[in-house]
C-alpha cells in the first residue's frame, strides 16, 4: 500500500494510529473527518473536508511524539482543537507554583492537559466523550479538585449551515466539529474570589503561510479598549489592522505576538483565511459579555477578572532564535468557573474549515466574519 503525502489528512492519521488507539469521527459521506486522541488529552488532532488525501488542516509537531523525555514546560504535539485550564498567569495562576516568580523557567502547563492519558466513556461513528479527573494547586496555594469532560461531534452540512447562518455552495468542501467542555468541582470547598477559580480554555493550532491572516471581528459600539496586544511584547504595528469592527492579525509564523479581546468587545467568532490554500476557518464559541473573565498576564499583582474573552496568537522566534512552531492560534475561554462543590461549567467551542472557489468562500467571509476575502488579503502587503 502507498504511503500518503505529508500534509494530507491520511499522512497525519497513519502517523497518529502508529502512537495511539485514535477515534476517528466521519459525517456521512466520509468527506468530513476528524481524529481524536484518548491518549494526547482528547485533542482533536486535525480534520479533512476531502476525505483521506484532502488538506490536513491542524498542525502537528512529529518530532515532540518521539523524544526521549517530557518537556518540562509544555510538550507542544499540535492539535486544532486542545482544552487547557486556565489561568496561565496571574495571582491565580495554574501555572506557577506559589511563591516562584513568574517568568518561563517557572512555568509548567499541568500535566492532565499537556501529557496525560485521558479516559474514553465512550464512542459512535460521529460522537465522542472523554474525561478526566486531576487534583491541581494554584499560585496563592489552593488545591482544586477537578474533573473535566470533552464531548466531540462531527458535524454535517446541514448543521454547518444552520450553525453559520449561511448556504454552502456546491464548489465548497466543509467540514466542522463541535466541543462541549465541562469542569465540575469535585473537592469539598467552593471556588471563589477570594480561593481563585480556573476556567476552560480552547486553543486551536493551525500551519501559517505567507498570506494568512487572523479575523477578530469585535463589537465597535463598546468602550473601553479594542484589544490587549502586548501579552508577548507589543504586536508591530505593520502586522495589525482595524477595519470596520474587524481586527486582522498577521498570521505567518514569523513573529511571535498575541492579542486578547475583552468580554465586553467579544463577538462569538473568530476566523482565518489562508489565500494560498484557499482555506477559511471560522471558530464559533460561547460568550459571556457580563461575566468575570481571568487575567492571564505573568503577572502576581494585576487585577484578577480583568481577562479576556478571545485570544488570538502568531507564533515566531523566541529571544534565542529557537521555535516551537511555527503556527497560529485562534482559542476562545470560559468566565471564571465560580463552583460550589458538585456544580459544573461548560464552554461551547466549534470549528469549521470551507476549501473551494474564492467567490463562494467570500460569500462566507462577509455573512459570518462581516469583511470580504479582499479586504483581507490586500490589509498586509
Amino acid at each position: 500500500m502507498e504511503s500518503a503525502t505529508k500534509g494530507t489528512f491520511g499522512y497525519d492519521l497513519e502517523f497518529l494510529k502508529a502512537r495511539d488507539s485514535i477515534v476517528v469521527l466521519k459525517s456521512k459521506d466520509g468527506n468530513g473527518q476528524i481524529i481524536v486522541s484518548p491518549k494526547y488529552q482528547a485533542k482533536v488532532f486535525t480534520s479533512t473536508a476531502d476525505g483521506l488525501k484532502g488538506k490536513s488542516f491542524g498542525w502537528i509537531k512529529y518530532e515532540t511524539f518521539d523524544a526521549a523525555h517530557p518537556d518540562e514546560h509544555m510538550n507542544a504535539y499540535g492539535g486544532e482543537d486542545r482544552l487547557w485550564l486556565g489561568p496561565e498567569g496571574g495571582r491565580f495562576s495554574l501555572f506557577f507554583k506559589p511563591g516562584t516568580k513568574m517568568e518561563f523557567e517557572n512555568w509548567h502547563t499541568p500535566a492532565a492537559v499537556d501529557n496525560e492519558r485521558w479516559d474514553l466513556v465512550s464512542a459512535t461513528a460521529t460522537k465522542v466523550l472523554l474525561s478526566k479527573t486531576t487534583q491541581l494547586q494554584n499560585y496563592v496555594g489552593t488545591k482544586l479538585s477537578v474533573k473535566l469532560e470533552r464531548d466531540i461531534e462531527i458535524l454535517e452540512p446541514g448543521f454547518i449551515q444552520q450553525a453559520l447562518g449561511i448556504e454552502l455552495d456546491t464548489k465548497i468542501k466543509s467540514v466542522g466539529f463541535s466541543t462541549q467542555n465541562k469542569i465540575t468541582n469535585t473537592g469539598d470547598n467552593t471556588w471563589d474570589k477570594t480561593s481563585g477559580a480556573p476556567c476552560l480554555w480552547n486553543l486551536d493550532m493551525f500551519t501559517p503561510t505567507p498570506k494568512t491572516v487572523i479575523v477578530v471581528p469585535y463589537q465597535e459600539t463598546a468602550t473601553g479598549k479594542i484589544a490587549t496586544t502586548n501579552y508577548f511584547g507589543e504586536i508591530a504595528k505593520d502586522r495589525i489592522a482595524y477595519k470596520n469592527g474587524v481586527l486582522l492579525f498577521k498570521a505567518d509564523g514569523k513573529s511571535r505576538g498575541k492579542l486578547g479581546i475583552p468580554p465586553n468587545r467579544a463577538k462569538n467568532m473568530v476566523g482565518s483565511y489562508d489565500a494560498d490554500n484557499k482555506v477559511l476557518t471560522i471558530t464559533l464559541f460561547t460568550v459571556d459579555s457580563k461575566a468575570d473573565y481571568l487575567n492571564q498576564e505573568w503577572k502576581p499583582d494585576t487585577e484578577p477578572f480583568t481577562g479576556d474573552a478571545v485570544n488570538a496568537y502568531n507564533d515566531g522566534p523566541l529571544a534565542n532564535g529557537s521555535q516551537m512552531g511555527p503556527f497560529y492560534e485562534l482559542e476562545s475561554v470560559s468566565p471564571a468557573a465560580f463552583l460550589k462543590p458538585g456544580e459544573s461549567l461548560s464552554h461551547q467551542h466549534s470549528v469549521f474549515h470551507f476549501t473551494g472557489e474564492e467567490e463562494a468562500l467570500n460569500k462566507i467571509a462577509v455573512k459570518t466574519l462581516g469583511i470580504s476575502l479582499q479586504d483581507i488579503t490586500t490589509t498586509f502587503k
